[in-house]
């Protein structure tokens, strides 16, 4: 039976998948999850494939992969992996983003969230630890990677910046110095 779903061709309910494939999937996703860093774990019941093929673009565009896989295939893609701590996560039907930019990905599934009330976020995982729906929203909140590197660098260069002034203002205050000093001799 072929696929009529959104979803990549991966595991659809009503779809029969034989032994091979299975582990081909379970392949895939210990392979992608073992390189990324965070990861979400949503429930989707009740959005459409139209919602879903959203979701699926909102996240691509941040650099994030959305898999909708069966629970015991996404455990045993979970083994030996920072995803191990989601693994109470993975009941009923649920879709699993994953990627290397958590405030990226938190952002993305957050604000889709907040236009589709049928995705419910449940938790996560970041470096190897479990965060709730919470830590998720928090990590929506941050700014992103480029502003957070951006205002560190700005941090950075203040004290040189001033250290450049202060070197610049020695000469300046010699020639003043040298200047009065000269004022002087002349007058007298």
């Amino acid at each position: 039976m072929e696929c009529k779903f959104s979803c990549a061709g991966r595991i659809c309910k009503g779809v029969e998948v034989n032994k091979q494939d299975k582990q081909t999937i379970v392949e895939e996703l210990h392979a992608a999850w073992s390189e990324s860093s965070a990861g979400v774990v949503a429930q989707y019941r009740g959005l459409t494939v139209t919602e879903m093929g959203e979701l699926r673009r909102g996240l691509n565009q941040a650099g994030v992969s959305l898999q909708v896989v069966k629970n015991t295939l996404a455990r045993r893609a979970a083994e030996d992996t920072g995803f191990k701590a989601a693994e109470e996560l993975f009941t009923g039907p649920v879709a699993i983003a994953y990627g290397s930019d958590p405030v990226g990905m938190a952002k993305a599934i957050s604000d889709f969230a907040k236009e589709h009330e049928a995705l419910e976020i449940r938790g996560g995982v970041l470096d190897g630890k479990s965060i709730d729906a919470a830590g998720i929203k928090a990590l929506a909140n941050l700014p992103s990677r480029d502003v957070l590197l951006s205002k560190m660098l700005g941090s950075m260069q203040s004290p040189i910046s001033g250290f450049v002034r202060t070197l610049n203002e020695i000469p300046g205050s010699f020639v003043r110095v040298l200047a009065a000093v000269r004022d002087q001799k002349e007058a007298a």
